[in-house]
């Protein structure tokens, strides 16, 4: 069971739900240390001050903020944790919006908030519920690690999970990145929602969202140390540096899109607009001989209900768009 990073309470309205953090994620990466190449010994890093020049411990380490190089003034957690702040104990929620209307670039880090003893499962319980069933999720606002934060309360499965969020202020403004300006057209741009269609899914799960490196990077470590050489890595296909043809970009990645689910292009192919097929061209006719002009002659002698000139429109094939 992972351990609870933060005690405190979620404060809904009048109603106040005692919880626990708990850590929603993990990671899996693989951490190397740092180690001297001549005789492996390991490379450390150490605390030291720059006056006495000489390595300190951690009780004799502090806080401070630094006015100039030679003023600093000192703060102690105790002086953080005695802030006047509401949200110093408690997840404050302040507002209820629809998920749509946040920026998912705000969205950060997530922690399960798990009820604290049988007289929180109640609230806990109906906070989740209400969450649930109004389709909204709750902005908060709390205190940890020495500043206040802006939180983000939504449900997932029986659970209630915080969050972190940016403020607003702490979000780049993206402009000066934007590319110059340019035309797209409406036919690429159908080209786009095709290659789309084709790689749409229902979840994410499957061996496209296998972490393939942590995997690699453990066969590696694993053939080091049996001495011997690693899988070599599989021959990647060459990519053109850039793309000319806009259209023919996306009707290749279609198709290749539709090979890699295992789908027969040839079955049924959805053409991207702008490249469809060239009718054929019209052949000259030829000087009729005797048995034709018979033939032509009797083919005019039809009945009224048979549409010769329809015969003729559908073999011109579809228009080009």
């Amino acid at each position: 069971m992972p351990r609870s990073i933060w005690s405190g309470a979620i404060s809904f309205g009048l109603v106040t739900v005692p919880i626990h953090v708990i850590g929603a994620t993990e990671d899996h990466s693989i951490r190397f240390h740092r180690y001297h190449l001549a005789d492996q010994g390991r490379i450390r890093t150490r605390k030291v001050c720059e006056l006495e020049d000489r390595e300190v411990r951690a009780d004799e380490i502090g806080k401070g903020y630094e006015l100039t190089s030679t003023q600093v003034v000192p703060i102690t957690d105790d002086d953080l944790r005695e802030l006047p702040l509401p949200t110093a104990k408690a997840i404050e929620i302040v507002a209820f919006v629809p998920l749509a209307s946040v920026d998912p670039i705000r969205i950060g880090d997530g922690y399960y908030l798990q009820p604290d003893g049988q007289v929180a499962a109640k609230p806990y319980k109906l906070l989740r519920q209400a969450l649930a069933r109004s389709a909204k999720v709750a902005v908060a606002r709390y205190a940890w690690s020495g500043r206040e934060r802006l939180g983000l309360l939504r449900v997932r499965g029986e659970a209630i999970v915080l969050h972190a969020m940016r403020w607003p202020d702490e979000i780049r403004d993206p402009s000066s990145l934007t590319p110059p300006p340019v035309e797209v057209s409406d036919e690429e741009i159908d080209g786009a929602l095709a290659l789309m269609d084709t790689m749409t899914r229902e979840d994410l799960e499957g061996d496209e969202f296998r972490d393939t490196y942590t995997e690699a990077v453990a066969e590696l470590i694993e053939a080091k140390r049996e001495h011997r050489e690693p899988e070599a890595a599989p021959e990647t296909e060459e990519r053109p540096g850039q793309v000319l043809d806009l259209m023919a970009a996306l009707q290749e990645s279609v198709s290749k899109a539709k090979e890699s689910r295992g789908e027969d292009d040839h079955a049924e192919v959805r053409e991207l607009p702008g490249r469809t097929k060239k009718a054929p061209a019209k052949k000259t006719p030829a000087a009729k001989s005797p048995k034709t002009a018979k033939t032509a002659k009797g083919a005019a002698k039809e009945p009224a209900g048979r549409k010769p000139a329809a015969k003729k429109a559908a073999a011109r094939g579809p228009r080009s768009a």
